[in-house]
């Protein structure tokens, strides 16, 4: 059973697309960066600036709280998957797999379409990242190349259905459909969430929060769909992409992400499929309506002939070859490749300060701060998961 996870700030739309590095160049000012190269990789050129500007938007523009060792370690990690990238994408040329004009129009309006933005907001928030929609567009033309290149041996994995049986046999403890129910939500946050992408309907006070979710529950009283309102009004960006689904959750699930004794009770009593909450403010003073999507009262053992068990585990089976192809894929391309680290160079030659100047004035710190491998994460005790099969138990994880 997949737990509800603690709620976790998203990133804008930038953030949807997959292993997606910005390789527009950021302002230089007295260090130059935009002449320094970090590294080449078979002669093409990868600049410092455009370290810097993916150190910055995985630390959340907090970069100059970073100490010089963990900043150095944050340029380290960020170049090595910007060679990784460049690696593939120079063989993804090779190889023929490049999208047409077509397909990269079509990725970043099905983007857009799922961030819920307005056109206006799309080029605010790109503004914000600072990028272009050309830049854009050259990011999502390697992301979709590198993707083909991967499908193209990745494509003819197949499955047999010994090797299901077999798994199911070893696993049969995994293979268990819990009691508990599938959430959708809307919420309303009296914070200001403008930095993670909210910036239509966005509530900023309790008073703001109280007025929106009310509106929202008129709204849905009145037979509105709940997913279409929820991607447009919801402000807990985890969800709102997937129309407020927040996934499975046992009884104990919801107790530990802090819902009220008197909800849980009454979503696992009077309350039935389908039906949905009036507003709920919670301790943290944001406002929810749930709705039962599903919801099981009784735990039961699967087997390979219930609903949906076999078709999941040939498919996490199928997942799990893909992803070794993958790395024997970069493994190939990478030892193919000419690369060259000029970084890391340059640091093993000044060790004393890893050849490094800050990342701006006052970045050197005496009191560590978080490693910069991620955005900022922000976490309350209320649900907003990654949405977990509906299965619970029943998702194989081989």
């Amino acid at each position: 059973m997949q737990r509800i996870a603690k709620l976790t700030t998203a990133g804008t739309l930038l953030a949807l697309i997959s292993f997606s590095f910005t390789a527009c160049s950021g302002g230089g000012g007295s260090d130059s960066k935009d002449s320094l190269v970090a590294a080449t990789v078979n002669g093409k050129n990868i600049m410092l600036s455009e370290v810097e500007q993916n150190v910055s938007r995985q630390a959340g523009g907090k970069q100059s709280q970073l100490s010089q060792l963990e900043l150095a370690q944050a340029r380290l990690q960020v170049l090595g998957s910007l060679i990784q990238r460049e690696v593939l994408f120079q063989r993804a040329e090779r190889e023929k797999t490049l999208p047409t004009e077509d397909q990269i129009t079509a990725i970043i309006n099905q983007q857009k379409q799922q961030s819920g933005m307005t056109d206006d907001d799309f080029k605010k928030n790109l503004a914000a990242e600072g990028m272009t929609e050309e830049s854009l567009r050259e990011d999502a033309r390697k992301n979709i190349a590198i993707q083909n290149l991967q499908e193209k041996y990745s494509s003819k994995v197949t499955v047999n259905d010994k090797e299901v049986e077999d798994f199911y046999n070893g696993n049969r403890e995994r293979f268990v459909s819990s009691r508990g129910v599938a959430l959708a939500m809307i919420m309303a946050d009296p914070a200001d969430n403008s930095a993670q992408g909210i910036t239509d309907n966005d509530a900023k006070s309790d008073a703001e929060a109280k007025l929106k979710i009310d509106n929202v529950f008129q709204q849905l009283k009145g037979g509105a769909d709940f997913a279409t309102v929820a991607r447009a009004k919801s402000e807990d960006v985890t969800s709102l992409a997937r129309g407020g689904d927040v996934g499975f959750a046992t009884e104990d699930d919801l107790k530990q992400n802090g819902f009220p004794p008197e909800l849980v009770s009454r979503l696992f009593g009077a309350m039935q499929t389908g039906d949905t909450t009036e507003p709920i403010r919670f301790s943290t003073g944001k406002w929810y309506v749930f709705k039962i999507a599903e919801k099981r009262l009784q735990t039961e053992n699967l087997t390979l002939e219930s609903p949906n068990v076999r078709q999941q585990i040939t498919q996490a089976l199928i997942n799990q070859r893909k992803e070794i192809l993958k790395a024997a894929l970069l493994e190939v391309a990478m030892n193919d490749a000419r690369i060259s680290n000029k970084l890391a160079s340059t640091m093993l030659e000044t060790p004393s300060n890893l050849g490094l100047r800050p990342a701006s004035s006052g970045a050197v710190t005496t009191t560590p701060a978080p490693a910069a491998t991620a955005a900022p994460q922000s976490s309350v005790a209320e649900p907003s998961p990654a949405a977990p099969s509906p299965q619970g138990n029943a998702s194989p994880k081989p």
